[in-house]
């Protein structure tokens, strides 16, 4: 019996020598998860809230970012986009889409978001309440930029704006739920 507990010790050690560790690269393209949850320590953004053809229905400011989970660009920018949220909150509907479903198919009109995807990413779409665009701009776009366009959307004045490192994730998890 004396014996045992070494070799049991010894088994269990050997067993977590043969597991590797879990690892999220933020400059990488590699696929580490839902980028929201790992890199801006936000999951709730993923699924959205609403679709674009009922935030278009309602006449609500939507702001559509296209993106992909296994983009290093589109990690990086994953912090703006949180705050996004948490700047605006329910002033808009923010459309966080994964661009996988909109690559090689047709759009179906002005309430489909492939009629707005341009093939690059990230992608940030602003449309006011009337359904016209008046923000699209591709890449590393500054949360400056967009909090503008948000505001020339909604007729609000715009929040003050904190800095956003896009260079690190904030490797938190963020727990909040809203309701509408």
């Amino acid at each position: 019996m004396g014996c045992l507990l070494p070799r049991l010790i010894c088994c269990f050690i050997a067993i977590l020598m043969l597991v590797s560790p879990a690892q999220a690269v933020l400059n990488d393209d590699s696929y580490d998860g839902n980028i929201y949850a790992l890199y801006a320590g936000n999951g709730s953004l993923v699924p959205p809230a609403n679709t674009l053809e009922d935030t278009l229905a309602e006449q609500r400011t939507a702001v559509i970012v296209y993106y992909l989970d296994d983009s290093a660009v589109s990690k990086r920018f994953a912090p703006v986009v949180s705050e996004l949220q948490r700047l605006w909150g329910r002033g808009i509907d923010l459309l966080p889409l994964t661009i996988d479903q909109l690559q090689g198919r047709q759009p179906t009109g002005p309430a489909d978001p492939a009629s707005y995807w341009r093939g690059q990413i990230p992608q940030v779409v602003v449309i006011d309440p009337k359904g016209d665009v008046v923000f699209d701009e591709d890449g590393q776009v500054s949360l400056v930029a967009i909090n503008d366009a948000i505001s020339q959307a909604t007729g609000l004045p715009a929040p003050d704006l904190p800095t956003i490192d896009q260079e690190s994730s904030f490797n938190e998890v963020n727990i909040e739920v809203t309701s509408r």
